[in-house]
């Protein structure tokens, strides 16, 4: 990744010309700010999942291809609806590149990632589900099961937030 913004850089120098009293800075996407201490790290990142007057912000916990390319798409509109008992899901608009995330074994407040149903899962009763590769980590939220369910079936606005 170093070498590739190095790249660019040099590539734009030189469309713009060099002299010692300009600078450029590459700025980072509003969605994919520096947080932690990593430079480019997403974790810590906010997104804020907001409908009427209810909001749920979730801290990404995770630096992956999925978190990245989910915080890619921010902002987007998703309803979301209750399943099995355990989570409220809601799809995405498209599937997210996941290839090097890692799987997750989700606990009660993760929100996670389905691939198989390209869908985003707020997990409230994570007891007896078990590690799959197919269910990626993206972050944590803290909420209870009647908080989350203001959200069934409302179209709620998901962007970041801080």
């Amino acid at each position: 990744m170093r070498r590739y913004i190095t790249g660019v850089l040099m590539l734009a120098i030189s469309m713009v010309g060099y002299s010692p009293s300009r600078t450029v800075e590459a700025t980072p996407s509003p969605a994919i700010e520096t947080r932690g201490s990593a430079a480019g790290s997403v974790v810590g990142t906010v997104v804020r999942f907001s409908t009427g007057p209810s909001s749920l912000d979730v801290t990404i916990g995770e630096d992956n291809p999925a978190t990245r390319d989910f915080l890619s798409m921010l902002p987007l509109t998703v309803t979301m609806e209750e399943f099995a008992g355990r989570e409220k899901i809601a799809d995405l608009p498209r599937a997210l590149h996941y290839e090097g995330s890692s799987g997750s074994d989700p606990e009660d407040g993760d929100l996670i990632y389905f691939v198989p149903w390209r869908n985003l899962g707020f997990y409230y009763n994570a007891s007896g589900i078990e590690f799959s590769d197919q269910t990626i980590h993206l972050g944590r939220y803290n909420a209870t099961p009647e908080e989350l369910a203001r959200f069934d079936g409302q179209e709620v606005l998901v962007e970041v937030s801080r």
